[in-house]
């Protein structure tokens, strides 16, 4: 072994475990656009941060019975973004078909959840799109902009539509985005039924919901949370899912017809730590359970 083997690493790689490219299952890059944010910025911090909270926590999944260590995983690094979001929303589409043409899953640390609208693109085949959010982010546009993470997923819906959208944990939206969900046939649960329902019967109508579709992106906002879970994200929203349920609710949701996977909307710089190492968690146990299903 040469001296710069023993004694120079690269930067943190995502769970500290480095498969080669071609080995790899699940390819994890980092998408720091930050652009768009409506309230607080801080976002194109995240991937570093989550990578750095990954290497500090377990990688054990009880849920899944799967170490983190086991599964194949490569770490890209960071996506060059610019500040036009056109442009990086079209690298992201081009990476994103790269990684999915060699059959290995994208899984993508944002950054702004406008991020998502360049994975779809990235998507060549119909998929079914699966979103844990406050928000609907549907709006036909704000503040002069018709692409940014409170528009985007309107964005999808009209550029790309999928074969589905199903939201997940909503509790925030104005009147125009419900009227627009409406017209669309646009499904979304909110918190306060999830938490009428229960975990059990919340799971089974979501099943029922996706049980016709064969392939889909999950995209994790971290607002999904409430904010005493979850205190450093772009946008936080009272009266939020916390963490046990809502683990409980991804875990169910992740199987083998996930295509691509993205966690968005971590500001670090808001909390000394907490967000971080609950996003970090909450991609250990997706791919975990990703992983458990995949090999069955």
């Amino acid at each position: 072994m040469s001296y710069h083997e023993l004694f120079v690493s690269p930067s943190p790689v995502f769970s500290g475990v480095q498969k080669t490219f071609e080995e790899a299952e699940y390819v994890i890059f980092g998408a720091p656009l930050d652009v768009t944010s409506t309230y607080r910025s801080g976002s194109r911090f995240a991937p570093l941060t989550i990578r750095e909270t990954s290497l500090n926590i377990e990688t054990y999944s009880f849920r899944a019975g799967i170490d983190v260590e086991d599964l194949k995983i490569h770490d890209l690094g960071d996506l060059h973004v610019t500040s036009e979001v056109d442009e990086t929303l079209k690298r992201l589409e081009l990476v994103t078909k790269d990684i999915l043409g060699t059959k290995k899953m994208p899984v993508v640390i944002g950054g702004e959840h406008t991020i998502t609208l360049g994975i779809m693109r990235g998507i060549s085949k119909k998929v079914a799109l699966v979103s844990f959010d406050a928000h609907l982010d549907m709006r036909s546009e704000y503040m002069g902009r018709t692409v940014s993470q409170t528009t985007f997923m309107r964005r999808i819906s009209e550029q790309i539509n999928p074969e589905k959208i199903l939201e997940i944990g909503t509790r925030a939206v104005c009147k125009e985005e419900l009227d627009y969900a409406k017209k669309s046939n646009i499904q979304f649960l909110t918190v306060q039924q999830i938490r009428k329902d229960g975990v059990e019967k919340t799971n089974k109508k979501i099943e029922k919901l996706l049980a016709d579709y064969e392939k889909f992106h999950l995209t994790i906002d971290m607002d999904v949370l409430d904010p005493a879970f979850a205190p450093a994200v772009q946008n936080p929203e009272p009266d939020g899912l916390d963490m046990h349920m809502f683990l409980d609710i991804l875990c169910q949701v992740c199987d083998q017809r996930i295509v691509a996977f993205d966690l968005v909307e971590v500001a670090p710089h808001y909390d000394n730590g907490i967000t971080a190492v609950h996003a970090a968690k909450t991609i250990f146990e997706a791919l975990c359970q990703v992983e458990k299903t995949r090999k069955g």
